[in-house]
């Protein structure tokens, strides 16, 4: 299984993302740009697991994240990976202040479990495209610009959802396999999807 724990996007935060979305399709060059149903923030890629690391990594997530407390998230801003002069993937920034705490224990959940530790430092960002091809410094300033005038509402996040990644030519699909409340003892997060 191709997993990966990350917090959701309520769903009006998602609409006016999706809106967003649209604009830049029609005025950008061509990337494959990300479904808004699938959008959420990664706290921990864990790739191709075992199903049998499934409840394992669950009941220890579940224990890290005792003592977490909910995180307020602001989205906000946008850049590229690995940079702008190197356009790969657009991102849509932010600031949640807490949510890296979250995204630590998960990490070191994960490294006990045999999976391989980030070599980058974890940063809020929810990826909006894939560039086939570099865009142009002016389309890379278009972007930028029209993801820093959004204005999306704040949102609390309260859980962490263990999501599995099913790749399609239409793009990831993704299934909840467990969900996490932050801050609950173990068997109080709503283990089912």
């Amino acid at each position: 299984m191709r997993l990966f724990f990350a917090v959701k996007i309520p769903e009006e935060v998602r609409r006016s993302i999706a809106a967003g979305l649209a604009e830049l399709r029609r005025r950008l060059p061509a990337a494959r740009w990300v479904r808004p149903e699938g959008l959420h923030i990664t706290l921990k890629f864990l790739g191709e697991q075992p199903e049998t690391l499934v409840e394992p990594l669950y009941r220890e997530a579940t224990q890290a994240l005792v003592g977490v407390r909910p995180v307020t998230v602001a989205l906000a801003g946008g850049g590229f990976f690995p940079s702008p002069k190197r356009p790969r993937v657009a991102w849509l920034g932010g600031r949640a202040d807490g949510l890296e705490e979250w995204a630590e224990a998960l990490e070191r959940c994960a490294c006990r479990h045999g999976v391989k530790e980030e070599e980058r430092r974890w940063a809020v960002h929810l990826t909006l495209a894939r560039l086939e091809r570099p865009w142009p410094p002016s389309q890379v300033e278009r972007f930028v610009q029209t993801v820093g005038e959004w204005r999306l509402a704040p949102f609390a996040a309260r859980e962490v959802v263990l999501f599995a990644s099913q790749l399609a030519p239409g793009g990831a699909r993704y299934t909840p396999v467990r969900r996490i409340g932050v801050g609950e003892q173990q068997g109080e997060g709503g283990g089912d999807p």
